[in-house]
């Protein structure tokens, strides 16, 4: 039993609330227990330089991604980022990146650039996790509002993703920590997942001595758990809106 009665193998309460806001067409509001992300999916109808082609059909779409953690989200205050984003940042947002264009057929896009914004509310232990479990639903929505502008015969989602925490705490793996298991933890993965389990990424750092492959092993299998559930809470959450052709 752990420090708020959870399981080890228990995720904390989930909540996602779509179209938490207007002017993105996919926004969804996540809660993973108090850690809480806004991600939002907007749709430009261009793409970074580097990505140009001199024949418009053949140019192939993008995704880029932005976090940040407001303020008022930690205790005590984090500063504002302004001028330019820290680097602890720079990493989760290029994570962010990297684990949902592993849920993109881009030639199917076309020449239209995915933009994925999570801002932390409140963060009490995996923010970056929540945020692609919640920026993959607002993703779809976003992809759902230019349905009649693609292709008919070629998905431009093809792969549902999701992300989790696992750590070991006391000498115990245990899945999804929140701010007081990471605080303390001895070793540190996050793990991002496709909904048919393949492996995206995994981040893992032992926090004080060496783990071994087996330590190892349990935790992926936790992960392996979470990442299920975490899927069908997307599913559950799209309703008649997830994706048809995704298992």
């Amino acid at each position: 039993m752990r420090h708020d009665g959870r399981q080890l193998d228990e995720l904390r309460p989930l909540r996602a609330t779509r179209k938490f806001t207007g002017a993105a067409p996919g926004s969804v509001l996540i809660q993973a227990g108090r850690t809480t992300v806004l991600c939002t999916a907007s749709v430009e109808n261009s793409l970074p330089p580097w990505k140009a082609v001199a024949d418009p059909a053949l140019a192939t779409g993008w995704l880029t991604a932005e976090y940040c953690m407001l303020p008022g989200s930690t205790s005590p205050r984090k500063r504002r980022e302004r001028d330019k984003t820290d680097s602890r940042s720079t990493e989760i947002q290029r994570l962010i990146g990297r684990s949902l264009r592993a849920a993109i057929d881009f030639a199917a896009l076309g020449a239209r650039t995915l933009a994925i914004d999570c801002d932390v509310l409140e963060a009490d232990g995996g923010t970056r996790t929540a945020s692609i479990t919640g920026a993959f639903l607002a993703l779809c929505d976003a992809v759902a509002s230019i349905r009649d502008q693609l292709p008919a015969d070629r998905p431009v989602i093809v792969r549902s993703i999701a992300a989790v925490s696992v750590g070991v705490v006391a000498g115990e793996p245990v899945l999804d920590l929140d701010y007081v298991e990471d605080s303390q933890a001895e070793v540190d993965l996050n793990v991002v997942m496709t909904g048919q389990g393949e492996y995206v990424e995994v981040q893992g750092t032992a926090e004080g001595r060496p783990f071994s492959q087996t330590l190892l092993d349990a935790q992926l299998q936790l992960a392996t758990l979470g990442i299920a559930r975490l899927t069908q809470f997307q599913r559950d959450t799209l309703g008649n809106d997830w994706p048809g052709h995704l298992p």
